[in-house]
Order: structure tokens, then C-alpha cells, then sequence
């Protein structure tokens, strides 16, 4: 299958030659697009360096940072006009390993539409997390589920592989949010229309370096979200096993 692997970008270029290197010892006959919202630190020039060597690295510049919604869906666009069959989503920082892509894969060669790696089902833990965030981020998956009827374990990760055509599918809709809470749409959109889900176990990792993203207001901004997307989209009837 034509897998693409697309990662967000800004101020990783610390991160993403190793990423990069992980991403296709895991895969190497996948292609990859790092799309990047003009980051400071030179993330883009390091990434343009590496496709001048290595063809199945492609590079999309954003001329700012405008939210990790909109970069997703951009580089959803490119890799799908360019013919993928399978489209993972990733960080950049090593809080989703490489290592478990090829299980994705296999999960959703097997039968599913979109595979989730879940932090909350056997197998799955979060590390080097305060004890805070770890509350926030299993009450936050819990509350959305609730609010937005869907049978998932971890509705907030970003760590996704997708089937093509349903992606192709949902992909002309208006999204509703761009920050954090534009996972959980992901989601939800997805179950709206009928997708098989299935969630494999990931030990997600804080960061190795530079700073996370995450601001109080990214979280509220989520948890208002919910209810706005409920308000416009209904409530999914849980999400069909794969």
C-alpha cells in the first residue's frame, strides 16, 4: 500500500533528522511530508537538505504558524492528490515511536479504516508525565467520549493511521477546531461516518527536546470544542469494531 507519513513542524529541527531516520528504518518504502509553519530555529532548511538527498522526503512550507488543524489538513490534501493509500500522522518530538508504525499498518491492513495508538488500552502508558497532565489528558479523552458518543479509550493522541478513502472523504467538511481539540474531531468525524476503529497499545513519550506546544488555553479551547461539535454534528452511535 502507499503509505505517507505526514508531520507537523515548528522549531523541531533538533528532532527531525532522527525522526526521519527512525520513520523509515520502521518503513522504508513509505514516503514522508513535513509540513512546516516557517519554523524560527531553521526546521525547514534542515528538512529541505535531506529531500535534495533522499526523494520520498517532500517538504511543505506554510508562510506562518496557524494552528495544528489547518497544517494537518494541508498536508492531508498534498499526500492524498499525490495518490496515498495510507496516510499516518505523527509528531515530530518522539512522544509517538516509530517502531510501532509497522503494527498500525497491519492493524489497518487487517480491516480497519483508522487505527488509533492509544495510550489507554492493555499495553499503552504515558511517561515522564506529571501526574497533573496524566488527570487531564484521561479525564479530557473520557469527558469527549461522553460528550460526543464515542466508544474509544483515547480520543485526544495524535497518533493516527488512516485508511485513504475515508480520510478522502472526510476531508472536504469545515473543521470546526485547530488546536488540540482538532484530534478529537478527527474522531468523531470519523465515527459519523460509519469508519471500523480500532486502538493499539503506544507508550507515549514526553518530548526529548524542545518545548511543548500545549497552553492551558489549548486545553479550555478543547473542552469547549466538544460541545460546539456535538451542537453541530450530533452524537456518534459509538464507533463499529474492525
Amino acid at each position: 500500500m502507499h503509505t505517507t507519513v505526514v508531520v507537523p513542524t515548528f522549531n523541531e529541527r533538533d528532532n527531525i533528522p532522527s525522526l526521519v531516520k527512525d520513520v523509515f528504518k520502521a518503513l522504508p518504502d513509505c514516503q514522508l511530508l513535513v509540513v512546516d509553519d516557517n519554523s524560527p530555529d531553521g526546521t525547514g532548511e534542515v528538512v529541505a537538505l535531506m529531500s535534495e538527498r533522499n526523494p520520498a522526503i517532500q517538504l511543505l512550507r506554510r508562510d506562518r504558524k496557524r494552528g495544528l488543524g489547518p497544517a494537518y489538513l494541508d498536508g492531508f490534501r498534498k499526500v492524498l492528490d499525490q495518490g496515498a493509500k495510507t496516510v499516518i500522522q505523527m509528531d515530530a518530538d518522539f512522544s509517538h515511536s516509530p517502531h510501532v508504525l509497522p503494527t498500525m499498518i497491519e492493524t489497518l491492513e487487517s480491516g480497519s479504516d483508522l487505527v488509533i495508538g492509544s495510550r489507554y488500552v492493555n499495553g499503552g502508558s504515558s511517561e515522564n508525565w506529571g501526574w497533573h497532565r496524566q488527570l487531564i489528558s484521561t479525564l479530557g479523552s473520557r469527558y469527549a467520549c461522553r460528550v460526543l458518543g464515542l466508544n474509544l479509550r483515547d480520543v485526544t493522541g495524535g497518533f493516527k493511521c488512516w485508511r485513504g478513502d475515508l480520510l478522502r472523504d472526510i476531508l472536504p467538511e469545515k473543521f470546526l477546531m485547530r488546536g488540540f481539540g482538532f484530534q478529537v474531531e478527527l474522531n468523531h468525524r470519523a465515527a459519523l461516518k460509519n469508519a471500523r476503529i480500532s486502538e493499539v497499545p503506544i507508550v507515549f513519550t514526553n518530548r526529548l527536546q524542545g518545548k511543548s506546544k500545549m497552553t492551558p488555553w489549548i486545553m479550555i479551547e478543547a473542552l469547549i470544542g466538544m460541545l460546539r461539535l456535538r451542537r453541530k454534528l450530533g452524537r456518534a452511535n459509538g464507533c463499529p469494531p474492525a
